[in-house]
C-alpha cells in the first residue's frame, strides 16, 4: 500500500463525508450535542479504518515461508461498532422521568455502520443506508408533528410544607391536564421546609403547559416549577 493507491481510496471516503454530512446536519438544526463535525469524523473514521482492513493483504509485511494469510474485515467492524457504543453514551443523559439523546446516539451508531460499509466498497447499500437515514430523521419526524399527539413532559412542582392546600391545589391542577400523570419522587428540601414532587404528564402542547403554569402561579405556598418537555 502506497501513494499510487490513494485514488483507489478517494471515493469512498468522500462519500462517507457525504454521508455523515447529511446525517450530522439534521442533528446540527436541531441543536444536538453531537452535530456536523461529530458526525462526519464518526462515518471517515470508520470508513478509514474498514478501507484499511479491506486492503490488509497489501500492507508491507514478510511473510513467513510456507504460512497464508487469511484476513477477516469483520474483526474491524465488530471492533468499530463496539468503540463507538462509548461515543453514543456520552450523548445520552436522564432529566427525571425522560432519557435525552438516545436518537442522536442511534444516528451516531448507525453513521458508523454506514462508514464501514463505504469502506468495504459496499457503496449502494451504504447509499441506501443514508438515505433511509435521513428519511427516519427528517421525513419521519415532520410527519409526526402533524398527526395528533400528546408530548410528554417532566414537571418538578415545590411548594411550602406549611402550606396545608398547596398538595390538594397543586394535585387538582394536574389532574385537570392530565388524569393518568404519574409521580416519580417525593422530596423534603431546605431543611424540611419545602416539599418537592416531579411528575410525568402528557400534555397537548405549550398552550397546556402555559395555562398548567398560571394555575400553578396562583396556588398559594407554591413557591417554584420546572418542565421539562421531552425531546430526542
Amino acid at each position: 500500500m502506497d501513494l499510487a493507491s490513494l485514488p483507489d481510496f478517494t471515493v469512498p471516503l468522500l462519500a462517507s463525508v457525504l454521508a455523515g454530512g447529511l446525517i450530522g446536519f439534521e442533528r446540527e438544526w436541531r441543536g444536538r450535542a453531537a452535530g456536523f463535525r461529530t458526525h462526519i469524523l464518526v462515518c471517515l473514521a470508520s470508513a478509514l479504518l474498514m478501507t484499511a482492513a479491506v486492503a490488509q493483504g497489501a500492507w508491507s509485511f514478510d511473510a513467513l515461508p510456507g504460512t497464508q494469510i487469511v484476513s477477516d474485515p469483520t474483526r474491524m467492524a465488530h471492533g468499530v461498532l463496539t468503540g463507538i457504543g462509548f461515543l453514543c453514551a456520552g450523548v445520552i443523559f436522564r432529566a427525571g422521568f425522560s432519557i435525552h439523546g438516545l436518537t442522536t446516539a442511534a444516528s451516531l451508531w448507525i453513521t458508523a455502520a454506514i462508514g464501514l460499509l463505504f469502506g468495504a466498497g459496499l457503496f449502494a447499500l451504504a447509499a441506501a443506508g443514508t438515505v433511509l437515514t435521513v428519511t427516519a430523521l427528517v421525513i419521519l419526524r415532520l410527519v409526526s408533528q402533524r398527526l395528533p399527539q400528546k408530548s410528554v413532559v417532566d414537571a418538578e412542582i415545590v411548594w411550602r410544607r406549611d402550606a396545608a392546600d398547596a398538595e390538594d391545589a397543586v394535585e387538582a391542577a394536574l389532574t385537570a391536564l392530565d388524569a393518568d400523570r404519574r409521580c416519580d419522587r417525593f422530596e423534603l428540601i431546605d431543611n424540611g421546609e419545602r416539599v418537592r414532587r416531579t411528575f410525568r404528564l402528557k400534555v397537548a402542547g405549550a398552550a397546556a403547559l402555559k395555562a398548567l403554569a398560571a394555575r400553578l402561579r396562583g396556588v398559594e405556598g407554591v413557591t417554584g416549577y420546572r418542565f421539562d418537555p421531552r425531546d430526542d
